[in-house]
């Protein structure tokens, strides 16, 4: 588990992560783009966010596909695994001083019969994530022809078009 925040965390987690920089801030073509996820025993969900404009939609696809693969092949960049991890552990901390989010961490660990984990445990076990752990996962969870896509606006065609360049399996699974 603390593998796989980790790698939302470089992907699409913060400020800092690799979309938020690549996609928006260097070059200004989405409004909004993250990366989240939800993990369950046995299954879970790995999802990105990227609101734009239709016409930037290729070269969002293109630089997401580009940073997907990079990370899946083991190219961190100096620093982005320390700053992931301490962004995690930051992020972490600020959430025991939200009594919903302390009651939600209690509810969900008797609902799904989980061991509640302590905070020391869980800061060993993100400190022990290596880079090999978060390439392995990247490869795994992030390989294009194992996405989907969905898209909300105006033209099909156009999402359609980028879709398949992205993966051109994601639409020969939606037919």
């Amino acid at each position: 588990m603390a593998s796989g925040r980790v790698r939302a965390a470089i992907v699409g987690g913060s400020a800092s992560s690799r979309l938020f920089q690549e996609i928006r801030e260097k070059r200004g073509m989405a409004y909004s783009v993250y990366s989240y996820g939800s993990q369950y025993e046995e299954a879970g969900q790995v999802g990105i966010y990227l609101g734009t404009r239709e016409d930037n939609l290729v070269e969002c696809l293109e630089v997401t596909a580009v940073e997907l693969r990079d990370l899946g092949d083991g190219n961190l960049r100096g620093g982005e695994l320390e700053r992931a991890k301490e962004n995690f552990k930051g992020r972490l901390l600020l959430s025991l001083e939200s009594t919903s989010a302390r009651m939600t961490r209690l509810g969900r660990a008797l609902i799904t019969d989980t061991e509640l984990i302590t905070l020391e445990e869980t800061i060993r076990r993100i400190d022990a994530v290596t880079e090999d752990s978060v390439a392995a996962l990247a490869r795994e969870l992030l390989a294009p022809e194992a996405l989907s896509a969905v898209a909300i606006g105006p033209s099909e065609k156009r999402f359609r078009a980028a879709a398949e360049r992205f993966n051109p399996r994601v639409l020969a699974r939606a037919a």
